[in-house]
């Protein structure tokens, strides 16, 4: 019988499947360096993709911010002028006010009554005079209540004094309310 050796063509396969498996393992592991590099850089783009617009509305909100900041000063700015406007107005329109109270005043004053001193604190008189007698008080007050410009007289003090047998005088004291008509109403008191 004739002796063939299979020992080199088995080493030989050996050696090409084990040299196909190393080339097979090598071009796997360098498939998935390239696919992992691919992807690597992928979502390294898409980060740099979220972040540039990221950058861009962290500037456009800087951007509104300054805007919001700018409208609420002058918004501040808007009401600090409205409300001096409205300072202004009211001024205006209380302007004659004062010239309609004094006259008021000087029409109510009944004869025989003498005011003294007269106190204004924002809206409310103290008027301080001499009568001659409680009737003229009485008197004044009901002149008040008919004045257009006053309103609400409260008696706070009266003291009596006489100077003669014949002569009697009164020392009051009134508070008295000041009122603000309208435009149709002040017209008979003018």
């Amino acid at each position: 019988m004739a002796r063939i050796n299979l020992l080199p063509w088995r080493e030989e396969r050996r050696r090409r499947q084990r040299q196909e498996f190393f080339i097979a393992i090598g071009l796997g592991v360098g498939l998935t360096v390239v696919v992992m590099t691919g992807i690597h850089l992928y979502l390294a783009d898409r980060i740099e993709y979220q972040e540039m617009r990221n950058r861009y509305l962290k500037s456009q909100i800087s951007v509104l911010d300054r805007k919001i900041r700018e409208i609420r000063d002058l918004e501040k700015k808007r009401d600090l002028l409205i409300s001096k406007m409205e300072i202004i107005q009211r001024l205006q329109s209380s302007r004659p006010e004062i010239v309609h109270l004094f006259d008021a005043l000087a029409r109510t004053v009944p004869e025989g009554v003498y005011l003294n001193k007269i106190v204004q604190k924002g809206d409310h008189l103290t008027v301080t005079g001499i009568a001659q007698s409680n009737a003229r008080v009485s008197a004044y007050m009901r002149n008040i209540e008919a004045s257009p410009w006053m309103e609400k007289p409260k008696l706070k003090v009266i003291e009596s004094k006489s100077k003669s047998k014949h002569e009697r005088q009164g020392h009051f004291t009134l508070e008295i309310r000041q009122q603000h008509p309208k435009a149709g109403q002040a017209g008979g008191a003018s």
